[in-house]
């Protein structure tokens, strides 16, 4: 059966007829725009129009789709078509219907890579969070990496998506995932992140950083402006204890455990907490020391870890087996002869200790280049 005649002039006459004067107006102008077939201005204003608080309706929205933005879909912006119809999406109250939708607004809009992506993005979110299907969620997560990872370049979908994926990692517990995936949505849409959401979001970056297996660059995450957001506020402690952590700072995570304690997901790690607070320790341990006395005994690492002694060797070899130093241990002698630490971002204490590694270093040089002088001096006058 062919699809019903559709008369654009009856309804936009009709939509201007509202006693909303402001809307009325919008209305009007959007009927000009129409006629005279502007195409983009007309794209760029209903991305605003729909969006008008009286327009918050299933009904209006699939009206104002099916009776005229239907008409000319095909001869718009295709993002810009998926940007208006999010809006219509949001208000469909059947979700499988909502992604229905999506699915046939896949179709028409396939010449635009971004636009799909974007359809896929909104439809992961359905499955999230209205649909409860992490199966289909984590489908669309796969599929969608890949994809933009080969990009080329951040588009406006980048952010969208690692929004998904965090919450979809965070609902599924996998710590390290939405760490990293929270930190690139950080990247990519943090000017568009809602100014009230940023402090829960920093509280759950930071659990996700102290619990997520193979972080240890937490420098990251404290270099970023969002953690200021937890200032006077009751997790304002979090900032503390990532900064303990970064720097391995046992004996302040052990004052710390009155508080942190509180945190079930805290407490209930707390041997997985002071495994990676160890390693963290090592790690500074070796950073901080030059080049030429990277040679740490046992006694000494376990001092500064508080482990046994005769722990120390194999927290050594976890470090070892996780690429987060390098080096030989003596078993003998009772040291380990460290050549390399993993790079990590640094805190200003840090670098200022780097600082003074490199005026040694550079004092090193010069007092070496006068002894080659003096020794030159010597050799060409005998």
């Amino acid at each position: 059966m062919a699809a019903p005649t559709v008369n654009v002039s009856a309804y936009l006459a009709t939509q201007k007829k509202t006693t909303n004067r402001e809307l009325a107006n919008e209305w009007t102008t959007i009927e000009d725009l129409y006629n005279e077939k502007l195409w983009n201005e007309l794209t760029i204003l209903l991305t605003r129009f729909v969006r008008n608080p009286a327009l918050q309706d299933e009904d209006a929205l699939l009206q104002l789709y099916q009776n005229f933005i239907a008409t000319f879909e095909m001869k718009i912006n295709p993002y810009g078509l998926v940007q208006i119809l999010e809006v219509v999406v949001e208000h469909i109250s059947d979700k499988k219907e909502a992604v229905e939708f999506l699915d046939k607004l896949k179709d028409k809009v396939n010449i635009c890579d971004e636009a799909v992506w974007y359809i896929k993005v909104m439809q992961g979110n359905i499955y999230l969070t209205n649909l409860n299907d992490l199966d289909a969620t984590k489908k669309i997560i796969e599929e969608l990496r890949e994809v933009l990872e080969e990009a080329g370049n951040v588009t406006p979908v980048h952010g969208k998506f690692y929004m998904l994926a965090s919450q979809y990692y965070r609902r599924v517990g996998k710590h390290s995932d939405y760490y990293r995936c929270g930190l690139q949505f950080l990247g990519c849409s943090m000017d568009d992140y809602p100014k009230d959401q940023w402090a829960q979001q920093a509280f759950f970056l930071g659990l996700a950083a102290l619990l997520g297996d193979g972080i240890y660059n937490i420098g990251e995450l404290l270099a970023h402006p969002i953690l200021e957001s937890l200032k006077g506020t009751d997790n304002e402690w979090l900032v503390e204890l990532l900064k303990a952590f970064n720097t391995g700072n046992i004996p302040k995570f052990n004052e710390m455990k009155k508080i942190w304690s509180k945190i079930p997901d805290l407490a209930a790690q707390e041997v997985k907490l002071r495994q990676k607070i160890s390693l963290l320790c090592l790690m500074e341990m070796t950073f901080q020391r030059s080049a030429t006395q990277r040679s740490i005994s046992f006694e000494e690492i376990a001092k500064e870890t508080t482990l046994p002694q005769k722990e120390v060797e194999l927290l050594i070899m976890k470090a070892l087996a996780q690429d987060l130093v390098r080096g030989e241990i003596d078993q003998v002698a009772g040291v380990v002869n460290m050549s390399w630490v993993q790079p990590r971002v640094l805190g200003r204490k840090q670098i200022a200790g780097m600082a003074t590694t490199l005026d040694h270093w550079m004092a090193s040089i010069t007092s070496m280049e006068k002894l080659m002088e003096t020794r030159a001096a010597e050799i060409l006058t005998n």
